[in-house]
């Protein structure tokens, strides 16, 4: 069964770039057919999908955060990681990562999630 765990601060201030890892254990970010998936919740709205990367280490970004988003990945140690730059109180959220697979669609795996709280 795998699991996901994220890790960062919790904390951010306004202009600066967060940066979020996300631990995978019980199986590969290399396996055929899986996305790694970084997905947001502000607080009292829906889930926002962020973007991800893929089994090959392809990238797919969300067109409205594309210009601030990075998504890579180090498969010595099975970890992806989101960066966020220029955040602002507005990307406050709890932050999941997530694995999916690409003929389902599912998102079948998720990580127990991390609150980020961009203030001054």
């Amino acid at each position: 069964q795998v699991q996901l765990q994220e890790s960062g601060p919790g904390l951010a201030k306004p202009s600066q770039t967060l940066s979020l890892t996300c631990t995978v254990s019980g199986g590969s970010i290399t396996t055929d057919s899986y996305y790694w998936n970084w997905i947001r919740q502000p607080p009292g709205k829906g889930l926002e999908w962020m973007g991800a990367i893929s089994y090959s280490g392809a990238t797919y970004y969300s067109p409205s955060l594309k210009s601030r988003t990075t998504i890579s990945r180090d498969t010595s140690t099975n970890q992806f990681t989101l960066q966020l730059s220029s955040v602002t109180p507005e990307d406050t959220a709890v932050y999941y990562c997530v694995r999916s697979y690409y003929y389902t669609r599912d998102f079948d795996s998720w990580g127990p999630g991390t609150q980020v709280t961009v203030s001054s």
